[in-house]
């Protein structure tokens, strides 16, 4: 199970090769085997000429550094009737000049489409909502635009890289929630790391947008910098690394406790690593499973912060050896020893790009599920999730609305998977609905959709 994801865990570099052959039988499988024997990941395989003596192809493969990859061209280079003739990198290309902009939803290709735009038509608009500032929901595009905002202090498993090298992840968030949602996301880099400035800084902006998510900043500071936000701000906020990341998570155990029969209500569910993503973690499934969750890190004031709220003081050791099921998100490589797992565990080690132990050396050592940050990543949850809070026009995102959104996933699951796809649209819009719903129950939401609204024809906005 979640096969794909475990074999790139340890990849970080994707490279396309151009790569001409002589058309006789049997030479792209000696290329293909020589591939595989540099422990290279092989990914879409295409072919661009297809001539009478040569073919020429263009595989994307998966290594995991710049060493790696030399060994690999190496390898080719021994081979007869292979000849290496570009290696790209296609990823530095699919950023350049950046991944999103923002774009006119109307042609403005005549004076008289300018004067109905921008002056004079506009002044009209504007006077109305002078008038009554609730006509924003109509006439902006306020309510479908969310800020994505960081400082770049914990960005991605990466760490305090500044926010400058946070801004391709802000991009990526933003893309994903037009393509999967069809709403705006605006990145905002912060200049500051100081609490105070950034909850000022945000409070100023905060009319701009319909929501507020906040992105990569690092724990304990994200603890009072949400909290303080969501108490002074009438629109939703949410911090992904937190709520995100536990909606998700949430819909894996779900979908795991089926799998391998276990009882949601007795579960011993142990969280390694207690920053800000597994805080979150360990507080909603404690709340869902009625369960305090052991929790371990190597930070004491995090482990008091985990008592604090009602978890469980543990250790890596305790975990490994008590836990049916086993989260970890602290951002360090292989830190659960493949010994130290146990026949019939479930084991989501969720750290990005490196997870704490590959899935697949998991389940070698008995592990009956596992799964790594690709397959169980908050992408497949806070695009319905801001779609949903939005369309009804929910005044906070609620502890509710994040079951919503995990209880959805899990049941979307495919016999093979734990969660849904992270492209499936459909899911988005159950999601969506999902959480309309829960904040219409939970009493937030300002409007009550019917299915129809992000189902029927014409669904959306």
């Amino acid at each position: 199970m979640q096969e794909p994801a475990a074999q790139e865990g340890r990849y970080r570099l994707i490279r396309t090769l151009r790569v001409r052959n002589d058309n006789v039988p049997g030479v792209l499988g000696r290329l293909t085997t020589a591939l595989g024997k540099a422990d290279a990941n092989i990914g879409n395989i295409q072919t661009v000429f297809l001539g009478q003596h040569h073919i020429e192809r263009e595989l994307d493969v998966l290594v995991e550094d710049q060493a790696h990859l030399d060994r690999l061209i190496q390898a080719l280079s021994q081979l007869e009737h292979v000849d290496v003739l570009e290696v790209r990198d296609e990823v530095l290309g699919l950023h350049h000049g950046g991944k999103v902009r923002m774009r006119s939803r109307v042609p403005i290709e005549t004076v008289e489409m300018l004067r109905k735009v921008y002056t004079p038509g506009v002044a009209d608009v504007c006077l109305r909502i002078a008038s009554d500032p609730s006509q924003r929901e109509q006439y902006t595009s306020i309510p479908d635009t969310v800020a994505i905002i960081t400082d770049g202090t914990a960005v991605l498993g990466l760490g305090n890289i500044g926010p400058y090298a946070a801004m391709p992840v802000m991009e990526g968030k933003a893309a994903l929630l037009d393509q999967l949602v069809g709403l705006s996301g605006i990145p905002i880099l912060l200049a500051t790391t100081d609490p105070d400035e950034i909850v000022a800084a945000i409070a100023q902006i905060a009319p701009t947008f319909g929501g507020i998510q906040i992105e990569d900043v690092s724990a304990p500071r994200c603890f009072d910098i949400v909290k303080r936000l969501k108490e002074m701000l009438d629109i939703p906020v949410m911090h992904d690394d937190q709520d995100g990341t536990a909606a998700v998570v949430l819909g894996a155990v779900m979908t795991a406790c089926r799998r391998v029969d276990i009882d949601m209500r007795s579960v011993v569910i142990g969280q390694i690593g207690l920053g800000a993503a597994g805080q979150a973690i360990a507080d909603l499934l404690a709340f869902v499973t009625g369960n305090p969750v052991l929790g371990a890190d190597i930070n004491p004031d995090s482990v008091a912060r985990h008592q604090s709220r009602g978890g469980t003081p543990s250790t890596q050791a305790e975990i490994m050896e008590h836990a049916q099921i086993v989260i970890a998100t602290t951002g360090v490589k292989g830190l659960i020893a493949p010994e130290s797992v146990r026949p019939g565990q479930v084991v989501l080690a969720l750290s990005n790009p490196d997870p704490e132990i590959d899935p697949a050396v998991a389940r070698e050592r008995g592990a009956a599920l596992a799964a790594d940050g690709r397959s169980v990543n908050n992408a497949l949850g806070y695009p319905g999730l801001w779609k949903g809070a939005l369309a009804c026009g929910a005044r906070e995102i609620t502890r509710d609305m994040l079951i919503a959104t995990g209880t959805t996933l899990s049941g979307l699951a495919s016999p093979t998977e734990l969660l849904p796809e992270p492209l499936d649209r459909n899911a988005q819009r159950r999601v969506a609905s999902a959480v309309a719903q829960a904040a219409a129950r939970s009493g937030v939401a300002r409007r009550v959709l019917d299915e129809d609204y992000f189902f029927g024809e014409g669904a959306g906005r």
